[in-house]
């Protein structure tokens, strides 16, 4: 025996006025939103299309493997691409082991009182910082501090420091989307904290893990204003050979043709960005394959 519902409302006039209504204000919504993702979508092609026609002239192996010039048909982007893969390369190693350690700690083993939840809430408040506080940071602790000058190791800490709130938040969330059921069935069975969260909980919650760093990891390739604070060449010859070599990257040899007046510079910025994007699209092709890897493993 089925229930009947109750069908006197919709009898009601008034009723199915305001349900009219709330339909169309629904539908109304829904035109808004897709056209606001529309005007999104349409803007970023209108740019990367702006930015294919510029620079897909300019870009060759002579472009990839030259270093900066006053000419700008002879310019080109080797120290640069350099630069951002050594520092991005340092950051990483640098700021993943301390995010993913933090987010560990906070999610595992710290207690639930007032001064673990204050550091959480200073975590989230440092994700939001402008990049220029991070510059200033780095130039005070890093530059003049401990004395690393301007080289390849002061702005990959900076970089560090400003991507380091992100992968916490992003750890912590992948590890608390770790069913509990898989920690008690390992507790069940003897195991440890560290050999549950080691074995079982680090494991399921990896995909994650990565997506948020090469997020984390995007976003500090394409940062130029801490970059400037610290004082990153813009003109250099030659590739860093070590971390306390001067450096340049992708962003700032970018800003740099993009203010010089001569019309050539200006197709020279438009291909560095095609290659600063096919770097991101690289790094992000590479999280996507080995997310899904460890999704189809654990």
């Amino acid at each position: 025996m089925t229930a009947q519902l109750p069908t006197a409302g919709f009898r009601d006039p008034e009723f199915a006025r305001r349900l009219g209504r709330r339909h169309r204000a629904g539908t109304w919504y829904k035109w808004i939103c897709f056209a606001a993702a529309a005007v999104g979508v349409l803007t970023l092609a209108v740019l990367l299309t702006d930015v294919l026609i510029d620079g897909a002239r300019r870009l060759s192996p002579e472009f990839l493997s030259s270093f900066p010039s006053r000419r700008p048909e002879s310019a080109g982007i080797k120290a640069a691409l350099w630069g951002s893969i050594w520092m991005i390369s340092l950051t990483a190693l640098m700021a993943f082991p301390l995010g993913v350690g933090a987010a560990i700690y906070l999610e595992e083993y710290a207690a639930r009182n007032w001064l673990n939840r204050l550091i959480e809430v200073n975590i989230a408040n440092l994700a939001g910082v402008p990049s220029i506080v991070y510059g200033l940071l780095g130039l005070e602790l890093f530059v003049r501090a401990l004395g690393f000058g301007r080289s390849l190791l002061a702005g990959s800490a900076t970089m560090a420091l400003l991507i380091l709130p992100v992968i916490i938040i992003a750890s912590r969330e992948a590890i608390r989307a770790v069913p509990g059921s898989i920690r008690e069935a390992s507790y069940a069975l003897g195991a440890s904290r560290w050999q549950t969260t080691r074995h079982h909980v680090l494991p399921s919650a990896f995909a994650g893990i990565l997506t948020g760093t090469i997020l984390a990891l995007s976003r500090a390739i394409g940062e130029t204003a801490p970059l400037i604070m610290i004082g990153a060449l813009t003109f250099i010859a030659f590739v860093p050979e070590g971390v306390l070599d001067p450096f340049t990257a992708l962003p700032i040899q970018i800003f740099n043709w993009v203010s010089r007046p001569q019309p050539g510079f200006h197709v020279n910025a438009a291909a560095g960005i095609l290659v600063l994007l096919a770097v991101l699209l690289l790094m992000n092709s590479v999280a996507i394959v080995l997310r899904n890897r460890f999704q189809r493993k654990w």
